[in-house]
């Protein structure tokens, strides 16, 4: 049996759908943990066991994990959060304790890139996320994290802007070049993990995108694409904070999201080599073939919305 969390979220959504596709030939049963089944439709909560609740509550887990030969893993996003560690490692403690409890094989789960750089230690949700990672290492169980940076749908949060200004915003430096991945591929490579289970040990699998890609290029692809103009704006450290304090997140949250934005400026996602098995998923070019582009023409304008 299969566990999955975050069932309705944007990376688990694609991991469950994946693996009702494939599960049934490789014997495979699944169940999720959703706090509110019914954002599923019904013919997916016939197909799948469900335990209602969150994963981060211990009573929820234990019942989840019992008869669990692995687990999808995937902290979801606490904007008022206390502290960057309440967040991550607190969040996981108590499925920790469920994976030994319950026997449980092999953990898959999404973190980050940045291990064994020297900014590892004050880049923010990153240093929490590797941090989560060495708290479910200590539980035993054979652990595969999903080492990313960035995502290209991070982008669909900006079809408005796309689409009435032709802008959109980041922290980064415009030609700095840097891995860039499409959620898509991380559920396939997190799918690929769960249904054949040969692997042990702790270790990561880093999930690159086929290149390295700038600001620049991405401007580049998204205007030949979207075949109107595109300009790159960067946002301050400090804008970008402010931003994040006035949708209301909390000060330790802010943070580390400023820390993990610095850290990527200083290199941060550039520490692993691109071999040729790596050098793989979709390009960016596809991705806003496929994605962004229907999100943009689908998009309302600002001035109807």
């Amino acid at each position: 049996m299969i566990v999955i969390t975050t069932p309705t979220g944007d990376i688990g959504s694609q991991v469950l759908n994946n693996l009702l596709a494939s599960a049934p030939a490789h014997g495979e049963t699944l169940r999720m943990i959703v706090r509110d089944p019914a954002r599923l439709p019904g013919t997916i909560r016939e197909r799948v066991d469900v335990v209602q609740g969150s994963h981060a509550d211990a009573d929820v887990v234990d019942r989840a994990f019992d008869g669990a030969d692995a687990v999808f893993w995937l902290v979801p996003p606490d904007p008022r959060a206390p502290s960057i560690e309440v967040a991550y490692s607190g969040f996981t403690q108590a499925a920790v304790h469920a994976f030994q409890a319950r026997g449980v094989g092999h953990v898959v789960g999404v973190s980050a890139l940045g291990r064994g750089t020297s900014a590892a230690d004050r880049a923010g949700l990153v240093t929490a996320s590797l941090a989560m990672d060495d708290l479910i290492a200590t539980s035993g169980v054979a652990y595969r994290a999903l080492a990313n940076a960035g995502f290209m749908d991070n982008m669909l949060r900006q079809v408005q802007s796309i689409r009435d200004d032709g802008v959109f915003s980041n922290t980064d430096l415009a030609d700095r070049k840097a891995p860039l991945a499409a959620t898509r591929d991380i559920a396939a490579t997190a799918v690929g993990l769960l249904l054949d289970r040969s692997w042990t040990g702790v270790g990561s699998v880093p999930v690159l995108g086929p290149k390295d890609l700038s600001q620049n290029d991405v401007v580049r692809i998204t205007a030949e694409v979207l075949g109107k103009p595109i300009h790159y704006e960067r946002q301050s450290l400090d804008d970008f904070g402010a931003q994040l304090a006035g949708f209301g997140m909390s000060d330790a949250m802010v943070g580390g999201m400023v820390d993990m934005m610095r850290a990527k400026d200083d290199g941060i996602d550039e520490g692993v080599e691109r071999t040729p098995d790596l050098a793989t998923g979709t390009t960016y070019r596809q991705w806003c073939e496929e994605v962004l582009k229907p999100a943009v023409l689908a998009a309302v304008p600002a001035t109807l919305a």
